[in-house]
């Protein structure tokens, strides 16, 4: 492998393959699927969307990868700002920015706009992102590897103690680990501010409680992007890539080991989730850093960059352009010719192409929203 490059290639093209999800191919894997009898409730097409509660599909890893991916991009900046002079304190303000900027830009989402106070969800996806890598982040500048380790399984140990043994007070005789009874919602009853989206509102996935393993999430992206910096007179891209597989079959397994007692759960994300999930975090990232950086196998990845450089971009842009709109205007009239199923593949497909060719004129132009 040649000498380290300042961004990885991978952590771009790995972040538009976890964002291509968000940006509808979850919906055109679903209507493809249900081209064929019985294959809306297929396994492929129901792992397109979320557990109900416990379990696992691979809808459920598309944030926690998101949040891992921010993870290992943090000691690569780091390095660049303590290397250009910057100081510990604009580093500080710097982190405390964006965690800002993610939490306000969560709100937003969630319908600031709308003015109706009353019902707004403070709560949200970028938020907890904002709120995890920005606690992980401070972790890393101040704290060695080994006491972080420490902290992260700390952090999982006590959750686990906590939420797996300990029932909503205002929930007599509740199950610890549901929806009614978890102590996750209480914390949130009590000091959540907004509206809570769950069990009548008394229950948000994106509270204050469940933030805090989400940041061991982040830590475990910080770990990976740290070790992925060794210089290559140490060791090579090669054997990273070796050591990197053989972490991930050891969170794999213990993760599963930990879920016979606090079961997989991304609501709660329980501590079992945290490293089953981190397990496919790396294992993904192992795969694409070995093809990408390693093997400088890079062509292919056109597609999946375009959308990895703005995914904060069409996270938002989903939420104010209406892509489906365009998607009709265009697509409407063929759509009106072919039978209804094969008309769903045809929208998916266009609005996916749509969102992509939106990236991709704003690559073209080097547009890019950086928080």
């Amino acid at each position: 492998m040649k000498q380290q490059s300042r961004r990885l290639l991978s952590l771009d093209a790995l972040r538009g393959f976890d964002m291509l999800f968000i940006m509808g191919f979850s919906a055109l894997v679903i209507d493809v699927c249900s081209l064929f009898p019985g294959g809306a409730d297929c396994w492929l097409a129901q792992t397109m969307s979320h557990a109900k509660w416990h379990g696992l599909t691979h809808h459920d890893t598309i944030f926690p990868l998101f949040l891992f991916i921010a993870g290992v991009s943090f000691p690569f900046s780091y390095a660049k700002q303590t290397a250009s002079g910057m100081s510990r304190k604009s580093i500080y303000l710097k982190i405390l920015k964006r965690m800002l900027i993610l939490i306000g830009l969560g709100i937003v989402y969630n319908g600031f706009f709308k003015m109706d106070f009353a019902n707004l969800r403070i709560a949200s996806v970028l938020g907890r992102i904002g709120l995890a890598w920005g606690i992980a982040a401070i972790l890393y500048i101040n704290f060695k590897p080994a006491t972080r380790a420490i902290i992260a399984a700390a952090t999982l140990i006590v959750y686990w103690l906590t939420v797996g043994y300990i029932a909503a007070p205002d929930v007599p005789g509740g199950d610890p680990l549901t929806m009614q009874g978890t102590i996750v919602g209480y914390i949130d009853r009590l000091f959540m501010p907004g509206r809570l989206i769950y069990d009548g509102g008394r229950f948000d996935p994106e509270g204050l409680l469940s933030t805090i393993p989400a940041t061991v999430s982040a830590m475990l992206g910080m770990f990976t992007g740290e070790f992925v910096r060794i210089p290559e007179e140490k060791i090579s891209g090669d054997r990273k890539s070796l050591y990197m597989a053989g972490a991930t079959a050891a969170l794999l397994a213990v993760g599963l080991l930990w879920s016979l007692v606090f079961p997989i759960n991304k609501m709660l994300w329980t501590s079992s989730f945290v490293l089953v999930v981190g397990a496919y975090s790396l294992g993904m990232f192992t795969l694409f850093y070995y093809i990408i950086d390693v093997k400088g196998w890079q062509k292919w990845t056109l597609f999946f960059r375009v959308i990895g450089l703005n995914s904060i971009t069409i996270y938002m842009a989903q939420k104010i352009i209406s892509f489906s709109n365009i998607n009709r205007f265009f697509l409407g009239g063929i759509v009106s010719h072919v039978p209804e199923a094969w008309g769903e593949v045809i929208y998916s497909t266009g609005y996916v192409a749509i969102c992509w060719l939106f990236l991709y004129f704003l690559y073209k132009k080097d547009v890019f929203l950086k928080i």
